[in-house]
């Protein structure tokens, strides 16, 4: 097996125990108000950075790419507009493709 499905195999099976480990918490545990901030916001988190690095590098390099910025500030006014999430997509996704098929990126 090469070292790439090791790695699927064992992050699937991590996120099996996660579940599981969710499964088997008492619900006094989960009734908590820091808990369940924390489960309401680390989401959140998680995707805005995801955001980030897909935005501003390219593999292991920072990269300024005119039609990827484009499409995150496209995205960012369709949410300030509470567009819902398949417009956000679309809007994001649209505007890069435009400026690729424009030459600009």
């Amino acid at each position: 097996m090469t070292g790439i499905w090791i790695a699927v195999l064992v992050t699937a099976g991590g996120c099996y125990a996660f579940k599981l480990a969710g499964l088997a918490v008492p619900q006094r545990v989960l009734a908590s108000p820091r808990v369940r901030r924390f489960a309401e916001l680390v989401p959140v988190a998680l995707l805005a950075a995801l955001s980030a690095v897909q935005a501003f590098t390219s593999g292991q390099a920072f990269d300024l790419d005119p039609a990827r910025l484009a499409g995150m500030g496209a995205a960012i006014v369709a949410l300030l507009l509470r567009a819902p999430f398949l417009v956000v997509i679309v809007a994001a996704a649209g505007t890069a493709a435009a400026l690729r098929a424009a030459g600009i990126a």
